[in-house]
C-alpha cells in the first residue's frame, strides 16, 4: 500500500476533484507524467477553474451598467437567448449526470444574465414586462427540470437546439457592434473571459464528456466568442454615439 505524504486536509479534496486512483498515481507515486491521470487532473482542474470563473464573469459588465446607468451597445435579445441556453444546458446535463465542473459555470453566468436581463429592460422602460419574463423565466426552469414535464428525449432535442441558440445569441451584439462601430458598455473583462472559457472548456468536453451534442455547441460557441472578442480588439478606441438607453437622458427629456 503506497504510503500518503501528503497531509490529509490537502489530500482529500484533491481526491474528490480527480478520484482516489489518479491521487496515487499523481501525488502518492509522484508519477506525474502518466498520461491517463495527467490528462484527466488538467481537465478537471481546467473545469473547476471555468466553473469559479463563471461566478464572476458577468459581474463588471453589470457593474458596468449601474455605474454608467446606460445599457448602449448591449443587445436585449443577446441575454435573452444566452439566458434559455444556460437554463436548458444546466437542465440537460444535470440529468444526464455529467460532472459538474463540465457545465457548472452555466449556473452561475445564468443567474447573472438573469439580473443583467432585467436590467436593461428596467433601462429601457420595460419594467413590467421585465418582471412578467422573469416570473416565465422561473417557471420555465421548473419544467426543464420535471421527468414529468419535459422527458429525456425532449429535453435532448432542447439541448439541441440550444446549439444554435447559443450562436444566434451572440449574433445580435455582433451585429451591434459591427453596426455602431462601438462596443458600448459591453465588458471587455467578460468577452474575453467567455472566449478563454469556452475555449478551455472545449479540452475538458473532450477528456470528460463523450457527448457529441455537447461538443458541438462548445465548438460553435468558442468560434461565435472569438469573433466578438476580435470585435472588442478592433473597436477598443472608437468614439461613442449618441446614447439614448442612459438613464440621465431620459430624465432630462
Amino acid at each position: 500500500m503506497t504510503e500518503h505524504w501528503l497531509p490529509e486536509f490537502l489530500r482529500s479534496p484533491l481526491a474528490a476533484l480527480i478520484g482516489e486512483e489518479c491521487t496515487v498515481t499523481l501525488v502518492d507515486q509522484l508519477n506525474v507524467f502518466e498520461p491517463k491521470c495527467l490528462r484527466f487532473a488538467l481537465s478537471k482542474g481546467l473545469g473547476l477553474g471555468i466553473v469559479l470563473g463563471g461566478c464572476v464573469v458577468k459581474l463588471p459588465q453589470l457593474f458596468k451598467i449601474l455605474k454608467s446607468k446606460s445599457v448602449a451597445g448591449i443587445s436585449l435579445s443577446s441575454y435573452v437567448l444566452e439566458l434559455f441556453a444556460n437554463i436548458i444546458t444546466i437542465a440537460y446535463n444535470f440529468r444526464k449526470g455529467y460532472d459538474f465542473t463540465t457545465y457548472g459555470e452555466a449556473l452561475f453566468i445564468g443567474a447573472q444574465n438573469y439580473v443583467i436581463t432585467l436590467l436593461i429592460m428596467m433601462m429601457m422602460g420595460r419594467a413590467s414586462l421585465g418582471m412578467a419574463a422573469g416570473a416565465f423565466l422561473v417557471v420555465f426552469t421548473y419544467a426543464m427540470f420535471s421527468d414529468t414535464l419535459v422527458n429525456s428525449a425532449l429535453l435532448s432535442a432542447l439541448y439541441g437546439l440550444t446549439i444554435p441558440l447559443v450562436v444566434s445569441s451572440r449574433i445580435p451584439q455582433i451585429y451591434t457592434i459591427h453596426k455602431n462601430k462601438y462596443t458600448g458598455q459591453l465588458s471587455a473583462f467578460a468577452v474575453f473571459n467567455y472566449f478563454f472559457g469556452t475555449a478551455a472548456r472545449l479540452y475538458t468536453t473532450l477528456v470528460q464528456v463523450d457527448d457529441s451534442l455537447v461538443l458541438t455547441g462548445v465548438v460553435l460557441a468558442t468560434v461565435a466568442n472569438g469573433i466578438l472578442a476580435a470585435q472588442m480588439l478592433y473597436y477598443w478606441n472608437a468614439p461613442a454615439p449618441k446614447d439614448k438607453y442612459r438613464l440621465d437622458s431620459k430624465k432630462n427629456e
